[in-house]
């Protein structure tokens, strides 16, 4: 049995996110200066680049 096309190449999980997940925003933000200690909200944290 063969697969769908649409299924794609096994390399296609290899791509560019962009989106980061909580706790690469939260280092991302620690590099740029933009952390707060004190800040343990899980929603509303600040945007940040992806690149």
């Amino acid at each position: 049995m063969s697969r769908h096309p649409s299924y794609g190449k096994s390399s296609s999980g290899a791509k560019k996110r962009n989106v980061l997940k909580r706790f690469e925003r939260v280092e991302r933000l620690k590099e740029l200066g933009r952390w707060e200690k004190d800040a343990k909200k899980v929603t509303g944290l600040p945007k940040t680049p992806v690149s």
